[in-house]
């Protein structure tokens, strides 16, 4: 040693795992483990203690996801068996909100302090598809189990339709129907089966409805008459015509008799586009929202589409206009994401972007943005506690590394340093990575197929040069990972 010059390393680098060790540079280390970054150097990582203080800890977690209620951060967590439960707080959790055997992983959107809870599981081609004969849920976040989304139009005898008392209406012949209206505000399709019509023959009458249906579901709470304007030549077709509000046509779901009274001109709130919704909107893979729609993919028998809701009704999916057809390829969709005023769908090693066009979503135009990178279910990294993305990238895994995704995909990857380390991931486990990124402290979270954390310190710039890798591991397998009130970070445990 007497010969030797010693090397200060004033900026330490972290892990490098690229290309033969002998040429990782001095700044950085061959392998390392449970540390964490200072400003120019590390120490040892923080450690972990038990977030849940319930009598029964809740244990063998597969999943985790941020839901927003209206007043505060929350948790839903999926255990073994297929059962979520609500955790509200370390010291409060509603168990079972929601429970499906088969269900091995799920997906959430958190809606004006509801929750939008799709269950899926893996196949036996490796491929994540939604539960077969299984549906969208909506969790109001009281602790009351999750129910499916949407709702059955009324059903029963026929309604009976009398022009008569006193008040207007247009001269002429007209169709009625009842819309139901839940909890969340999902307006149903019309019904009963058989509607009723009447003619009027006066100016000065109104209609008198009676026979009106009454939901069975508590969840049911108003209805709503709607009618078609005056028709010439009914040819018999009633779901044929365009139908509208009637105003003060509303109701409690008790109520069984309304009188209402209308001019063609006062019809102008459409709802004939309510025909063609989901009575029960199946299960999905994929979850996000656009342009305040809700984007589901990835069914059980759809694996190349996505269904779209309508415009500030997240329980709302036309069959026909709120479909999105992606190139079929035999890979289903995998992930989706709102970016800069674009929806991003995702296969396993593609990337395709569509553009509203204040149209339909069936008009939507699709174009490529990558043949060759992709992301797994949960390989975009959500920010902070927010459970979505706002800030100006992304950053998304992918089988060729971890990179930042502007508009188009950043290179060299942001995973560059250790590219050894990431080709050595089992590829078929990658729907087991999960990421977060801490944008206040500059880190980002990775969940391994191993179990392991892996963690990148970007304070010195987010590219693959200035970020500092480790990775960190436990005496639990990690399985999940969230932030929640911001600064807390939560790790589910197998």
């Amino acid at each position: 040693m007497r010969d030797h010059t010693p090397l200060t390393i004033e900026d330490f680098g972290g892990y490098f795992n690229r290309g033969d060790p002998e040429t990782v540079p001095f700044d950085h280390f061959v392998e390392v483990n449970n540390i964490q970054f200072t400003e120019n150097g590390f120490e040892t990582r923080d450690g972990i203690d038990i977030y849940q203080a319930l009598g029964i800890a809740i244990s063998n977690v597969l999943r985790i996801h941020p839901y927003t209620m209206q007043g505060q951060q929350s948790l839903l967590v999926l255990t073994v068996g297929g059962n979520i439960h609500h955790v509200v707080s370390s010291s409060v959790a509603h168990l079972n909100i929601l429970q499906k055997p088969l269900m091995t992983d799920f997906n959430v959107v958190s809606w004006a302090g509801r929750a939008y809870i799709t269950p899926f599981f893996t196949n036996s081609n490796n491929q994540e598809v939604g539960l077969q004969s299984e549906f969208l849920y909506v969790y109001l976040g009281a602790g009351v189990p999750a129910r499916k989304a949407a709702g059955n139009p009324p059903t029963g005898t026929p309604l009976t339709v009398t022009a008569s008392g006193v008040g207007f209406s247009e001269l002429g012949f007209h169709l009625f129907a009842v819309v139901y209206e839940t909890d969340t505000g999902y307006l149903t399709g019309l019904g009963p089966t058989v509607f009723g019509s009447a003619t009027s023959t006066s100016n000065t009458i109104g209609f008198d409805i009676t026979n009106i249906p009454v939901s069975p579901d508590a969840f049911v709470i108003r209805k709503h008459i709607v009618a078609t304007k005056f028709i010439l030549n009914y040819n018999g077709d009633q779901d044929g015509y365009e139908f509208f509000f009637v105003p003060g046509g509303d109701m409690l779901n008790a109520v069984t008799t309304k009188h209402v009274d209308f001019f063609d001109i006062d019809l102008l709130d459409e709802a004939s586009r309510l025909i063609d919704n989901f009575r029960e909107i199946p299960a999905g893979v994929g979850l996000t929202t656009y342009h305040g729609r809700l984007v589901l993919t990835t069914t059980f028998t759809d694996i190349s589409i996505a269904y779209v809701s309508h415009p500030g009704e997240p329980e709302a999916f036309d069959q026909i206009d709120g479909i999105l057809i992606v190139p079929l390829d035999g890979n289903p969709l995998t992930n989706c994401q709102e970016f800069r005023d674009v929806l991003y769908l995702f296969k396993k090693t593609r990337t395709i972007g569509y553009s509203d066009n204040q149209d339909i979503p069936s008009t939507w135009t699709s174009f490529i943005v990558d043949e060759g990178i992709g992301a797994p279910v949960h390989g975009i990294s959500t920010v902070l506690d927010s459970g979505g993305v706002n800030i100006d990238y992304l950053i998304v895994a992918d089988y060729s590394g971890i990179m930042i995704f502007n508009g188009g995909y950043a290179r060299p990857e942001f995973s560059w340093k250790i590219a050894n380390f990431w080709f050595g991931l089992d590829r078929t486990q990658f729907r087991k990575i999960e990421l977060v990124n801490d944008s206040i402290t500059q880190t980002i979270y990775c969940v391994l197929p191993t179990g392991i954390l892996l963690v990148g310190d970007y304070s010195m710039g987010l590219n693959a040069k200035g970020v500092r890798w480790t990775k960190w591991s436990f005496d639990v397998v990690i399985t999940s990972i969230e932030l929640i009130n911001t600064v807390t970070l939560i790790l589910g445990a197998a």
